[in-house]
């Protein structure tokens, strides 16, 4: 009988950036992967879809999943012979009871590993600001729990903490943080050290709150926090100020939706995140190529009767050179045939093999291409377009006007997709997406289908092209469109409209 593995894997604390890169690889090969709570939205998204997922956080209407449950749940699985991983917030070994879980592991000897996560004590005060250490200020850093069981006293030695004279980092202690820093003030701290409380560091939701061990309870209530939050307390805290860099950021505290499918979204998610936003990749599409493509085929067995050969999406360009591969041929049949492509990534994907693009329209969608396209053709030419099985059908009519003979292929199709892990229509109601990013009009089709019922008079939505545009509004989204359809233009935009609307 085959057993199979667990891997205690650390998510880190919030920033999908942050998750280690042992961490992604292991997750990419999960077959169950066991989750909680405090996995950050952009770890979530790359679990991939093949894996069965359980969830054992806390719900609105039901407790959190006991620890002794958990244990078995793992053990369980692993006897059935899968690779488990077991996603938790932080890192494993801190305030994690990944011990716990191991030693019901070790005991029916199930092989594990762990993945050591980067952890909240280190990263939430370092993106506000604050060193927990610095030779002018402390020589120790302590990492306690603030949680304590119902009903009973902290078991924590506060006047050996403030005889420490080192960084203290209280993890889960928001609820009591009066009690945390009356401790310390009667073990002896000086009521005038600096404190502060970290709000939901590493994400758009940041927030920091500075003041000192006296105060800092009555300042927090009078601004409010929310949790997860981290408290600490030390005369790092003064740095906060003039070492701050995140909020720097051009989009930092800004919560993107990218909605691209998953193939397609690294690089628009790349330089958002450079740029400070927190990315939540929902694809609201994917492609897939049709599994006949037959018409593909005869097309390819006589290449030489084209003239042109035009691209509209870099999936179109992808299934194209598969399906080459397929019938044995190599970019030698292209030998005479001209390449118009839409866009920017188009002509990547068709240069990336090679071949060098000869038209590309100023504007790119369908309309510009037609029309850039016919002023080019003489009459009489043949054209190949390998495209998804609905495309703009204004594209065929524009070169048929111009006598051309067109081949209007169908190679893959479009179609919608929905996130069973993240309740995006709760999202939405809840304003937490700042600005959700659309690169095409069924990216926005999909969008919609996934969040049936909802009202987007308040999502913000940045447009690649005046036809993904139209399609925001007619669902009354409030809609922005970039000055060319390429990412780097999108993102600019993305960056133009925070600064617009923290101007009004």
């Amino acid at each position: 009988m085959k057993v199979g593995k667990v891997w205690l894997v650390g998510a880190g604390p919030g920033d999908a950036g942050l998750f280690t890169l042992k961490g992604c690889e292991v997750l990419k090969k999960a077959e169950v992967v066991v989750y909680d709570s405090l996995v950050g939205q952009g770890v979530l998204t790359k679990i991939p879809d093949s894996a069965r997922r359980i969830y054992v956080g806390k719900r609105a209407d039901k407790h959190t999943v006991p620890q002794e449950q958990i244990n078995e749940i793992l053990l369980e699985e692993a006897k059935k012979g899968y690779r488990v991983v077991r996603l938790k917030g932080g890192d494993p070994f801190l305030f994690g009871r990944g011990g716990e879980e191991l030693e019901l592991l070790t005991e029916n000897q199930i092989p594990y590993e762990v993945v050591p996560g980067v952890t909240s004590p280190l990263a939430v005060p370092a993106y506000n600001g604050i060193p927990v250490t610095h030779r002018d200020f402390c020589s120790s850093l302590h990492i306690i729990t603030g949680h304590r069981r119902a009903g009973q006293e902290y078991d924590i030695d506060f006047e050996a903490l403030v005889r420490t004279k080192g960084t203290l980092v209280f993890l889960m202690g928001v609820a009591s943080l009066g009690d945390i820093c009356r401790g310390l003030l009667d073990a002896g701290m000086d009521p005038a050290m600096p404190a502060a409380v970290l709000q939901k560091g590493t994400t758009a939701g940041q927030k920091r709150i500075v003041s000192d061990i006296e105060n800092l309870p009555e300042e927090a209530a009078r601004q409010g926090v929310e949790t997860p939050a981290v408290i600490i307390v030390g005369k790092v805290c003064a740095l906060a100020d003039t070492f701050a860099w995140y909020e720097k950021l051009p989009l930092a505290g800004w919560k993107v939706l990218v909605t691209r499918p998953k193939n397609r979204s690294s690089r628009t998610s790349e330089l958002l995140r450079e740029k400070g936003a927190e990315v939540l990749e929902l694809p609201s599409i994917q492609t897939a190529a049709l599994k006949d493509q037959s018409l593909l085929a005869q097309a390819l067995e006589k290449m030489d009767s084209y003239q042109w050969a035009v691209f509209t999406s870099p999936t179109g360009a992808d299934v194209f050179f598969e399906e080459m591969k397929n019938q044995k041929k190599d970019i030698r049949c292209l030998h005479g045939v001209k390449l118009a492509a839409i866009g920017q990534g188009t002509r990547a994907a068709l240069e990336a093999r090679g071949l060098l693009v000869d038209l590309v329209p100023d504007v790119y969608d369908g309309d510009s291409l037609g029309k850039a396209l016919a002023e080019r053709l003489q009459g009489g030419e043949r054209i190949l377009i390998p495209r998804a099985r609905k495309g703009n059908e204004n594209l065929v009519r524009i070169l048929e006007s111009r006598g051309a003979a067109v081949d209007d292929i169908p190679t893959y199709e479009t179609v919608y997709e929905s996130s069973s892990l993240i309740d995006l229509r709760k999202e939405l109601e809840s304003e937490s997406i700042d600005c959700a990013v659309f690169t095409s009009a069924s990216t926005v089709r999909g969008f919609v289908e996934s969040t049936k019922g909802a009202d987007y008079s308040g999502l913000t939505a940045a447009c690649i092209g005046k036809q993904t545009q139209a399609a925001a509004d007619a669902f009354g989204m409030e809609t922005y469109v970039s000055e060319r359809a390429a990412i780097d233009d999108l993102v600019a935009l993305v960056e133009k409209i925070k600064a617009q609307k923290e101007r009004e």
